[in-house]
């Protein structure tokens, strides 16, 4: 069986990153470990290191969370078109609820040589969460980076949407149509990009509305399902509230919700607006074409994949720590201006 980088990062006692940075010829090793490091390459075999690439080199892993909301996907997708044009073979893995975990995935791949990670809205955006695919990384030396979450305790690139400012500027965007019955439906709190759309939320409601009004709508923040079936069952209630605009922390969510609002005989957006977040594919072809927070999908992706190369090539990602990217609004045919009530007959 042919011996991997792996198989002589242990033998040498380096970081699988170490011995990837010696094969390639990249700066950050010290001469007594590069020196060791080729030995070791030598005596398994390889040839011209340094200068040829290897058969082992830069096979990565990415991790999203599912296949259903197309967002995850498409960041995958991203990542993966970036890293091949640096010269390596991904392999995209999807760590569901009630599938494969992230830390089976993780051994896994380790298993087999993989030597570096991006990891999509995972374990890290959640704060019940287990972390121990990430303590094993760091136990391997094996590089990650996170997309849509944050742990302060990691020393490592984390790129997210600025979820809170997304939302601030949904609410803005509804109240300039003249609504002030706004509410808010989004997953569980306890995963890190709801919860920051919470945040934003309320400092939308604020300075659109003043705080007085920010007060009253404390009942109209509702957690569901990232489902059209969620999204729909949240939006009922809301209706009986009085409800004119809702933003909504998807855009399987905003389906539900215009459902809901359709259910009840009322109209999209002539009674009630409807803003998604994610702007994922078709969204601009339902009925109504869905006002939507654009994720920038195709530039998280590829940064990801640029902070990962950085850590393999030993330079260190430019933005350790938490980079947020601005999502924007494409405004569309389900949000309209407040219908203002018939006046009646003198």
């Amino acid at each position: 069986m042919r011996t991997t980088l792996r198989d002589v990062a242990l033998a040498v006692g380096v970081s699988e990153a170490t011995v990837s940075r010696v094969v390639n010829g990249k700066p950050g090793v010290g001469e007594q470990t590069r020196a060791a490091v080729l030995l070791a390459l030598r005596e398994a075999g390889y040839e011209g290191v340094g200068a040829a690439r290897l058969p082992e080199r830069g096979l990565l892993g990415v991790i999203i969370p599912e296949l259903d909301n197309p967002a995850f996907p498409l960041v995958a997708k991203a990542v993966e078109a970036r890293l091949a044009r640096a010269g390596h073979v991904t392999v995209i893995a999807t760590s569901t609820l009630d599938g494969t975990s992230e830390q089976s995935y993780v051994e896994a791949l380790l298993a087999r040589g993989v030597g570096g990670f991006v990891f999509v809205s995972g374990q890290h955006a959640d704060a019940r969460g287990e972390r121990g695919a990430y303590a094993l990384l760091v136990r391997h030396g094996v590089p990650a980076v996170f997309v849509n979450g944050f742990m302060p305790e990691v020393d490592a690139p984390f790129l997210s949407t600025d979820d809170a400012t997304a939302t601030e500027r949904a609410v803005g965007h509804l109240a300039a149509l003249g609504h002030e019955r706004i509410a808010l439906i989004v997953g569980p709190s306890r995963y890190q990009p709801s919860h920051r759309k919470v945040i934003g939320f309320h400092r939308g409601l604020e300075d659109r509305l003043g705080a007085a009004a920010a007060a009253a709508h404390e009942g109209l923040v509702v957690e569901t399902s990232y489902t059209v079936e969620g999204g729909q069952a949240a939006m009922g209630p809301l209706l009986e509230q009085g409800v004119t605009g809702v933003v909504c922390g998807s855009d399987f969510i905003a389906l539900g919700a215009v459902r809901a609002v359709r259910a009840r005989g009322l109209d999209v957006p002539g009674d009630v607006s409807v803003v998604g977040f994610d702007d994922t594919p078709l969204m601009a072809l339902v009925d109504p074409p869905l006002t939507s927070m654009r994720q920038p999908i195709a530039a998280l992706g590829t940064a990801a994949a640029d902070a990962l190369l950085a850590e393999l090539a030993g330079e260190g990602a430019p933005h350790r720590g938490e980079h947020l990217f601005r999502a924007e609004l494409i405004a569309r045919g389900s949000t309209g201006p407040l219908r203002q009530p018939a006046a009646s007959a003198p």
